[in-house]
């Protein structure tokens, strides 16, 4: 199965009840699956909107209703969607984006590319609000991951962005489902479902009081020091001895997972970093491997962007270095291999102790 589609499946049987998007290659085959197949579970719907805008906007209505809903897109499409990405966060509502990257800046191309990590883990609209963002390197976590995006939404009440790219949309992989979708999924308390023999419910995005509007932001930002305790998620490989750590994340880490097992075949002591969440960042895990690692060489498919959150980590404990390939350019093991033995070589770390 591709990855849109895996996305698709999983995300029916977590329990998706709404599926609202607009066409943009490279995550076509995720709508076309949801159009197909989100029909077979009894009371869901399938619009296919009218934009980006009007799509976000479904997420937002379907969501106040108690709905799980969903929404995906490829990177400037994702970009028209901040607005009510940032509503949904102040109303704190759950919700699921899918993000299948491709190169930019502008119109960009339609190859994978990772210059979206910026707009996802800063929250990307505007105002004070986080969104979980979960960063699947294979067509088995596109799947994984998708199921776990609805129960953290409804567990903290916050948008979950899903960010993946066009290779993973693309790439067939074997796909286990390890889920079945419940036959009924609870109702939201504070869900909008009619108010007989209660008082109506209002739930809004303005105040003009801002003492109230500085207690919402506290709350959120109590929530979000929840999560980044509670939630941090990623894959450590072959750290114990390194003396070089790799950190990339999605599918350029797949990529570099080759070229370190290809490192060490040449006796090389390089491990890997994975971060599954982006946010929250897993800065503790990388500042307890710097009381043993002093090198750290950040690859990513972009300019660098992940670049700032290792060091804002490692705070001056460890030296930084980064390879990137930008626009859509999809660098291979090999190449990555040469960037690592030569970072290695550079260094001196060969013949470190």
């Amino acid at each position: 199965m591709n990855g849109n589609s895996a996305i698709g499946e999983a995300a029916i049987r977590a329990g998706c009840q709404c599926y609202f998007g607009y066409p943009i290659t490279p995550q076509n085959e995720l709508t076309e699956y949801m159009a197909t197949h989100l029909s077979r579970r009894k009371g869901c719907s399938f619009i296919q909107a009218e934009s980006e805008i009007a799509a976000i906007n479904m997420v937002y209505g379907a969501s106040l209703a108690g709905s799980r809903a969903m929404t995906s897109s490829s990177s400037p499409g994702i970009s028209l969607k901040q607005e009510g990405i940032s509503y949904l966060a102040a109303c704190e509502l759950p919700a699921v984006i899918i993000n299948m990257s491709r190169g930019g800046p502008g119109l960009g191309s339609i190859s994978a590319s990772q210059s979206d990590y910026f707009q996802a883990t800063r929250g990307g609209g505007h105002g004070d609000y986080r969104t979980i963002v979960l960063a699947p390197s294979s067509g088995q976590e596109l799947a994984d991951l998708t199921h776990r995006a609805f129960d953290l939404a409804d567990k903290y009440l916050v948008p979950v962005i899903v960010l993946g790219d066009a290779m993973l949309g693309q790439m067939m992989e074997p796909i286990e489902f390890k889920h079945e979708a419940p036959d009924e999924l609870p109702v939201r308390s504070n869900a909008l479902r009619g108010a007989k023999g209660r008082p109506s419910r209002i739930i809004k995005t303005f105040t003009s009081k801002p003492a109230e509007l500085e207690e919402i932001n506290w709350s959120l930002f109590r929530r979000y020091q929840l999560i980044k305790k509670e939630e941090t998620a990623y894959e450590a490989f072959m750290v114990e001895d390194a003396r070089l750590v790799v950190v990339a994340f999605g599918i350029a880490a797949r990529i570099a997972k080759g070229a370190i097992k290809n490192a060490r075949s040449n006796g090389l002591r390089v491990g890997m970093l994975r971060p599954i969440t982006l946010w929250p960042f897993p800065s503790q895990k990388l500042k307890d491997l710097s009381k043993k690692t002093k090198d750290f060489l950040v690859f990513e498919m972009n300019m660098g962007q992940m670049i700032e959150d290792v060091q804002l980590a490692l705070e001056g404990k460890g030296a930084v270095y980064f390879y990137g390939r930008p626009g859509g350019v999809i660098p291979t093991p090999t190449e990555v291999s040469r960037v690592i033995s030569r970072h290695y070589y550079q260094k001196g770390l060969k013949s470190a102790k």
